[in-house]
């Protein structure tokens, strides 16, 4: 059998993997075998968590919406009623930043809506 020499291929295999579990505790960030385990579950946990982002942006803009929305005797399922029988195409993230920042034009749009 011939001898395989991957001397380079492994050590930058073993530092790239080190590399990434730089700020870990512990042996997680010094032995291989753990910090190997360590990263795939840190790099399976930020796949998660960038679909959980997703959710908790939408839950705060409808949270947003709902509270300034009320203020004007409407609820937040209510004004994306009226949103969409008015047709106007403004999605959640819009909307909470006008009820934000715009106030006076949010104003109007609900006055437009309600009529």
């Amino acid at each position: 059998m011939t001898r395989v020499k991957r001397s380079n291929v492994a050590r930058k295999r073993r530092k790239k993997i080190l590399e990434i579990t730089k700020g870990f505790r512990g042996s997680s960030s010094r032995l291989y075998r753990t910090a190997q385990q360590k990263t795939l579950k840190a790099l399976m946990n930020s796949y998660i968590g960038r679909r959980l982002k997703k959710r908790e942006f939408s839950k705060i803009w409808i949270t947003r919406l709902n509270a300034s929305v009320r203020y004007f005797g409407l609820n937040y399922s209510n004004f994306q009623n009226q949103l969409k029988i008015s047709k106007i195409l403004l999605n959640k993230k819009v909307c909470s930043q006008l009820a934000i920042y715009d106030d006076i034009f949010f104003k109007k749009l609900i006055y437009f809506i309600k009529k």
